[in-house]
């Protein structure tokens, strides 16, 4: 039973997340009505792919909805070729794609499409899903393609003033990224704000507020062909939940989870970190040497950006591909209710 050991003002739940699963389609992630007095600001479709080097190419195109306030995020691109060490911004790949800041929008059957706009400058983009598959081609750069993996996943924080509601979808991705052929998967996050609320940026409930201490979506799949997917979150006061799905068509979701996490000395990134869901079910992340998003750092989003791969602790398993992008923030501190400091 959680206690409370400060009283809120009404309207303030003490960082009460409600979360579950819910059906993907094509009209559901295209729709443009709100929830819970929330409008949709933007949905933001991010994933990282490996080739057999292990190389990481990561990406995040922002897809501003009509009414959505933006934030700094138009379309980013990393990869382990600007310096060979970390995962970096190829400033000079990303200036030849379309920034699109409103994409096109269609709706075929249970099929949406996102696209860059007619006559735009840079190379042309499109993302088409529904409810078992999503493609995304940016032109001259990769282009994918995969399969949904469970339902999706959501969760509802609500606030006094102004609340947030966040919806997921995950998928397996697999095809070509600068001419070599990658693995890995995707998400595609849907935000619902408060007006002129945009998220990491305005009106965020979270962020602003620095509450969360660690935040992950992730997909494994296993050379055996089953897989783990899922997303968690840890911060102060009542704030977390975690909601995880696999191929035995297993959906689980609690609030009951806590978490630990260990930054290298010096460093806004992590050297460990781990979850406890229900008071016994440990997982463990294991950060990828070449994971760390270092450009992000002193600009936007305002926390350190990370790869690595989420396996629960005592799982032998052998992964083929992942997604295992997160954050975490040192200034916010290192578990619940534990105060943060900067460098």
């Amino acid at each position: 039973m959680k206690t409370f050991k400060t009283i809120p003002e009404r309207g303030d739940f003490g960082f009460q997340q409600l979360v579950g699963p819910h059906q993907v389609s094509g009209a559901a992630m295209g729709g443009s009505r709100g929830f819970f007095g929330l409008q949709l600001s933007k949905s933001s479709p991010f994933g990282s792919v490996r080739d057999e080097d292990g190389n990481i190419y990561s990406f995040v195109r922002s897809l501003l909805a009509p009414g959505g306030t933006p934030n700094p995020t138009k379309f980013f691109y990393l990869n382990n070729h600007v310096d060979g060490v970390n995962l970096r911004m190829d400033h000079a790949k990303m200036a030849l794609q379309a920034l699109t800041p409103m994409p096109q929008q269609t709706l075929d059957g249970d099929t949406v499409r996102w696209a860059s706009q007619p006559g735009e400058a840079g190379n042309g983009w499109e993302i088409s899903a529904n409810s078992e598959r999503l493609t995304w081609r940016e032109e001259g750069l990769f282009e994918l393609e995969g399969r949904l993996l469970g339902p999706g996943l959501q969760w509802y924080l609500p606030g006094v003033e102004w609340g947030t509601f966040y919806v997921s979808q995950l998928w397996e991705l697999s095809g070509v990224c600068e001419g070599k052929r990658v693995k890995g998967a995707m998400a595609l996050d849907q935000f619902y704000m408060a007006e002129g609320g945009a998220i990491h940026f305005k009106k965020d409930l979270v962020v602003n507020n620095n509450k969360h201490v660690i935040w992950w979506s992730f997909v494994t799949v296993y050379k055996d062909g089953s897989w783990d997917a899922g997303s968690f979150m840890v911060g102060h006061d009542h704030l977390g939940y975690a909601i995880f799905t696999n191929d035995k068509g297993d959906v689980r979701v609690t609030t009951d989870i806590e978490g630990q996490t260990t930054h290298k000395d010096g460093s806004y990134f992590l050297a460990s970190a781990g979850i406890l869901l229900d008071g016994k079910e440990e997982w463990e992340f294991l950060p990828d040497p070449r994971g760390e998003m270092i450009d992000f750092v002193g600009g936007f989003p305002i926390t350190a950006q990370q790869e690595g791969r989420w396996r629960r602790v005592g799982d032998t398993r052998e992964p083929s591909h992942w997604l295992g992008w997160g954050e975490s923030d040192r200034r916010n501190g290192s578990a619940r209710n534990v105060p943060g400091r900067d460098l």
